[in-house]
């Protein structure tokens, strides 16, 4: 099954390598193709093949993911256009256990007679993993729910929106920062359809349409008087939603020193704001090292709350399983069983989600077929779960998986991806206006920046976009130079006020990494503003001489 020719936009290719952390592109597809579907007929007839020639050769279980990916960038730099590349990847990844051994194989040889071919040779891999020997996989089990379906609740499909539309949009911003001062600015705008079919002996037939966008810029202010110049990222936080992210109403406004936003983005103003924030940026005084009572925006915390708590409660990270990326976890089994292990203070309420409206994570089912849903992780701050799919739910006591199983691509295996992992609001109405009334000497983080974590993601360092001092319960200034330092457990039961709905709001990764061979996935990340006292600030000046 070929899909029609690639054409080139603008110099395809190229473009995806200058964007840190992006996927490359696949193969160049022209826009238009990208609106084609595959039949879910034809994708039945294709599983039913992978199936049932599995089972032939021996399987005791088995699914099939017919996955056609679709990306899509668009890179600027101040009046020009850098890139304009559509792409697309297509092709099944066949899944089985035999002799009570995982074994794997994809194709893009999209026939029956591929699927067959391929299913056969899943099945030879496991059937020579199982010579190794060793502990039979334990499935959790999975009822077969038939034929379903999932979409992400989109407005507007970005890849309908005409490419010079989105062009004129990054370019009117890239004008807007040069005409406030701004010596430097690029601009991106990312796009992302995942059309996933999953079938497995089960007897799930499950399509799902999955979409994400992230537009985001970065502007550059040089001091020369000062030698010296500033960076500064937009506000944006990718999203698991249509082009529609892109049109703000004031109701997703969050007012503040500077204007936050929900679930909706106002671009042009936000270069307007940030272009002010780059000027303020490049004359603030410098840090005095500290300890400090931190106030840490949702555009800030979505960050610490993904080193810190997503990927230590892991599971395969906790039992060893997985170390590349940054290494295992310091939340072993025991801190689990006991039911006592302090993780946070008691306004620490962390939860695993992949059903949340907006988040990069939302599907309906993950990549085992499981009904995806919510679950506690950190209850009033002690440790009460962690995150598992279906060879893993049987040593942590679960009937079923969590439904985080997750791969990048029809070409790669799954394996345990973290969910949304999200910090609750606090219960009790809070501004954030109102929690720094509270501060006597504090630092206000907006945006996340560099970090640093150990192998056990237990010691760690972060530090931001925008600081502003806090003296005696109100602003006085911007700060520059700002890292916080501390060890995960010191952190969080440090946690002394947590804001309300009112202000919870998501950031999260379009692509993180994990793995070896190496595979990205996306996640979110919620929080409303949150005040932790007494944290050990650094000055990060690099000093010469």
């Amino acid at each position: 099954m070929k899909r029609r020719d690639f054409i080139y936009l603008s110099g395809l290719g190229a473009g995806a390598l200058m964007l840190p952390g992006l996927p490359s592109l696949g193969n160049p597809i022209d826009q238009s193709a990208a609106l084609e579907s595959v039949d879910v007929r034809i994708k039945k007839e294709l599983a039913d093949a992978a199936l049932n020639a599995a089972r032939a050769k021996g399987a005791s279980y088995a699914d099939v993911r017919i996955g056609r990916y679709l990306n899509q960038a668009i890179i600027t730099r101040e009046n020009r256009v850098l890139n304009v590349g559509s792409g697309e990847s297509y092709g099944v990844g066949i899944r089985v256990l035999a002799n009570g051994c995982w074994g794997f194989a994809a194709t893009n040889d999209m026939t029956k007679e591929g699927m067959a071919k391929t299913a056969a040779k899943a099945v030879a891999v496991a059937k020579a993993n199982a010579k190794i020997g060793g502990k039979p996989v334990e499935l959790a089990p999975q009822k077969g729910y038939g034929e379903v379906s999932w979409k992400t609740p989109i407005e507007k499909n970005a890849f309908e929106v005409p490419i010079k539309e989105k062009v004129d949009l990054l370019l009117n911003a890239n004008g807007i920062a040069m005409g406030a001062g701004a010596s430097f600015v690029n601009s991106i705008l990312f796009a992302v359809n995942e059309q996933k079919y999953f079938a497995s002996t089960d007897g799930s037939y499950i399509d799902q349409d999955v979409h994400r966008i992230y537009p985001t810029f970065t502007i550059s202010k040089v001091n020369q008087e000062l030698g010296s110049f500033e960076s500064i990222r937009g506000s944006s936080s990718p999203k698991g939603l249509g082009y529609e992210y892109l049109n703000a109403s004031e109701a997703e406004k969050v007012p503040g020193i500077v204007t936050r936003y929900k679930n909706r983005y106002d671009l042009l103003e936000d270069v307007k704001q940030m272009s002010r924030v780059a000027t303020e940026k490049v004359t603030s005084k410098s840090v005095e090292p500290g300890k400090y009572d931190l106030v840490l925006d949702p555009s800030h915390l979505w960050l610490t709350i993904h080193e810190s708590v997503g990927h230590p409660t892991e599971l395969d990270r906790v039992l060893g399983y997985e170390a590349n990326y940054a290494g295992t976890s310091f939340l072993t089994l025991d801190k689990w069983r006991s039911k006592t292990f302090k993780f946070g203070s008691e306004h620490v309420n962390i939860v695993g989600d992949k059903l949340q409206y907006g988040s990069l994570g939302a599907v309906g089912y993950d990549d085992e077929g499981v009904k995806c849903g919510k679950w506690d992780i950190i209850k009033d701050g002690i440790l009460v779960n962690y995150q598992a799919i279906r060879d893993q739910a049987h040593i942590i006591g679960l009937k079923e998986s969590q439904g985080c199983c997750y791969a990048q691509s029809w070409s790669d295996v799954q394996f345990q991806r973290m969910p949304n992992v999200s910090l609750q609001p606090g219960k009790t109405p809070l501004s954030v206006d109102d929690m720094i009334k509270n501060v006597e000497k504090g630092v206000y983080i907006i945006g996340d920046g560099s970090f640093s974590i150990d192998q056990q993601r237990y010691n760690f360092q972060f530090g931001g976009q925008m600081f502003y001092e806090i003296k005696e319960g109100k602003i006085v200034g911007m700060l520059n130079d700002v890292a916080y330092q501390a060890n995960t457990q010191e952190f969080w039961n440090s946690c002394a006020a947590v804001c309300d709905e009112r202000d919870y709001r998501m950031g999260g990764s379009f692509n993180d990494g994990k793995g070896q061979p190496s595979q990205s996935s996306a996640v979110s990340h919620g929080a409303s503003t949150t005040l932790f006292k007494g944290v050990n600030v650094i000055n990060t000046k690099r000093k010469i001489g």
